[in-house]
């Protein structure tokens, strides 16, 4: 490593350490040597300092440095610099374990050993998608983010479940690093040993790593126990973190990447010089959450905003790291070329059936029924017909946008477009002091549009690769999720509101507002057909629509801003809606809807049965205690994405 570069650290490492004490309301140098020596605290801030401030400085600094070297054994051990416990799904494992055994069992002791358990379920489903040759390209963080979706919709739920019982668990899932002592610190420190230790020893293996498989082998490596090794030391690091602090993103990602830039090109050095900036980087960011704190009533999470930090670095990583293997592209699955007339039929009679035992078929204090009173249809037919529109609408919009920029992994979810939308929706309410519930369209229309701008700007770098674009929404989502957790950080009654509303639940909706929600998604469904020929061209490629006579410059930023709104209606009345964007395009495909005006009309009835079954699910699957549509359809349609990266994986 440059020598000079290593001694720019020595300051900056000084200058964030000063600037967390500030923040803190740290007592003068003076003062705080004397309290190192041993001296009593005086006074209430110097209390407060020495079993609150102190502890937390030394928990961002062990957490930051446990998880930048937890990412530098990843990167190395897998060569591939967009790995962390972050994007192979490793904390969101380790945070879903905690939150399960929290509510099963709230004493049950080895929660450390409990999240590692968790982070290891999460990297074997990894290795298992991708397998062991996909782990070097962008497939494994793709599928990491894909993990951390699916289990972060079970976790959500989870919660909802155990309402009220889950309060503490937000501030906590959030990353947060607010100490009350020196107890929290004294439990990690042991527990972060091994891992280290076991880095240590592997620095000549990951030197020999670096020859490739048959390079270390010739050198007389035997590479399991090694791989072995190094991922559970890695697990082990990240889970610990998890169990001391919540989630904590990004950190493990970007200081590895950063410490190559700074020079640390062997293996030793970048272990080192990986921890020192993953101290550096969540000191820093802890400090800007203790900044913040004063200028909100809310605590913010040290989580929320290493994600704001983090997931522009990630963005420019990818911008800048793609190999020719990571522009590999995706196809949708195989069915048949044209859609039969005994396949409409089916299909048509489904949804019939579907629509009519949502409506009619349900459980009681009495056991299951077949026809609902009048009390039971009025509140089960607005909440059919809102789950069905939002069905409709966001596999609409999910079709538009996989023709439009010819990605089948675009959805207005994994694209960020949601996430833009929930965003605006929950800062106006914030700022107007509204509730969540009389959120408005142009609101989630602006924020949606604004993330897919921002979105496509990106990804022309690479040529709009679909890997690429997924992964980069899904990033951009992040921060903008850091940016709702900062309002939801406090567990109130309110939150508990939004929280239930970002699960996508019909519940609150009533009869007025789902025939306003299906009015305004078969308006969009119309629009769609009507503009069918223009999206069936620019599908085939921008030079053969222009050989056609069609207007690409205008025809383009129509129909992205028809798949903007037709997001933004759903959030707006539903809240956001997970993978059915995805998966509802794909099913038209199976079953043969293959042209452009066939898909058109398919996935939006698709998409509308998928829906109403998660609603049906939700309502009936741990009855009376109900789960929102959003939830069931985000957990079946994460599944279904795994599915889909397992399948590409293998092509």
């Amino acid at each position: 490593m440059a020598t000079r570069r290593a001694a720019l650290l020595v300051p900056l490492a000084l200058v964030l350490i000063g600037l967390h004490l500030w923040a803190g309301g740290a007592p003068g140098f003076s003062r705080i040597v004397a309290l190192a020596s041993g001296g009593e605290p005086q006074g209430f801030p110097e209390v407060r300092f020495v079993f609150g401030e102190a502890p937390r400085l030394v928990m961002a600094v062990l957490i930051g440095a446990a998880l930048g070297l937890a990412g530098s054994l990843m990167q190395q051990l897998t060569q591939n610099a967009l790995v962390s416990p972050m994007t192979m799904g490793v904390s969101a494992g380790a945070w879903l374990a905690l939150v399960l055994v929290a509510i099963v069992d709230p004493a049950a002791p080895g929660s450390d050993w409990i999240a590692l358990g968790g982070a290891a379920v999460a990297a074997g489903l990894v290795l298992a998608i991708t397998g062991v040759r996909g782990m070097a390209g962008l497939q494994a963080p793709l599928a990491g983010m894909a993990v951390n979706l699916l289990f972060g919709s079970m976790a959500a739920t989870v919660m909802l479940l155990a309402n009220p019982y889950t309060e503490h668990l937000f501030l906590w899932g959030a990353g947060d690093l607010t100490q009350t002592g020196w107890d929290r610190t004294f439990w990690l420190l042991p527990r972060l040993l091994p891992g280290v230790l076991v880095a240590v020893v592997l620095t000549r293996a990951l030197g020999l790593l670096r020859l490739g498989v048959a390079g270390a082998g010739g050198r007389g490596m035997t590479l399991w126990p090694v791989a072995l090794a190094a991922t559970v030391a890695s697990l082990h690091l990240a889970a610990v973190s998890v169990t001391a602090a919540g989630i904590i993103g990004f950190v493990g990602l970007v200081s590895p990447n950063l410490a190559r830039l700074a020079g640390a090109r062997r293996p030793g050095a970048e272990l080192v010089v990986s921890a020192v900036l993953g101290a550096m980087c969540l000191t820093g960011a802890d400090a800007l959450a203790l900044g913040l704190s004063h200028l909100v009533p809310n605590i913010v999470p040290t989580g929320a905003t290493a994600a704001l930090v983090g997931a522009p670095v990630m963005i420019w990583l990818l911008r800048g790291r793609l190999g020719a293997d990571d522009h590999a592209s995706f196809s949708l699955p195989t069915g048949p070329a044209r859609i039969s007339a005994t396949r409409i039929t089916l299909l048509i009679a489904g949804f019939a059936v579907l629509a009519f035992a949502a409506l009619a078929l349900g459980r009681g204090d009495t056991g299951w029924s077949l026809a609902p009173d009048p009390l039971l249809w009025s509140l089960r037919w607005p909440r059919v017909l809102a789950a069905a529109a939002a069905g409709a609408g966001m596999a609409l919009s999910g079709a538009i946008l996989q023709r439009l920029i010819r990605n089948p992994l675009a959805s207005p979810d994994l694209l960020g477009m949601s996430a833009g939308a929930v965003a605006a929706l929950v800062a106006v309410a914030l700022i107007t002091g509204g509730s969540i519930h009389t959120a408005r369209v142009p609101v989630a229309f602006l924020g949606g549009a604004g993330v897919l701008a921002l979105l496509l700007w990106f990804g022309r770098r690479h040529g709009h690769a679909p890997g690429a674009m997924a992964l980069i929404g899904i990033a951009l989502g992040a921060a903008l999720d850091a940016l709702v957790r900062l309002s939801m950080a406090a567990g109130t009654p309110e939150t508990f509101a939004i929280l239930g509303w970002m699960s996508g639940s019909t519940y609150r909706v009533d009869g007025a507002r789902a025939i306003w929600l299906a009015l305004l998604v078969a308006a969009g469904i119309a629009g769609a057909l009507a503009v069918s020929r223009p999206l069936m061209l620019l599908s085939a490629g921008d030079a053969v629509a222009m050989g056609r006579g069609l207007p690409v410059t205008r025809a383009r930023p129509l129909l992205m801003v028809l798949a903007a709104a037709l997001a933004a209606v759903v959030t707006a009345f539903v809240g956001p809606v997970a993978f059915v964007g995805l998966i509802g395009p794909h099913l038209a495909v199976l079953l043969g809807a293959r042209r452009t005006q066939d898909q058109l009309i398919a996935a939006p009835a698709l998409g509308a049965a998928l829906m109403i079954l998660s609603d049906w699910i939700g309502r009936m699957a741990l009855y009376p205690t109900q789960l929102p549509a959003g939830s069931v359809a985000a957990i079946l349609g994460g599944a279904y994405f795994l599915f889909l990266l397992r399948r590409a994986s293998r092509v």
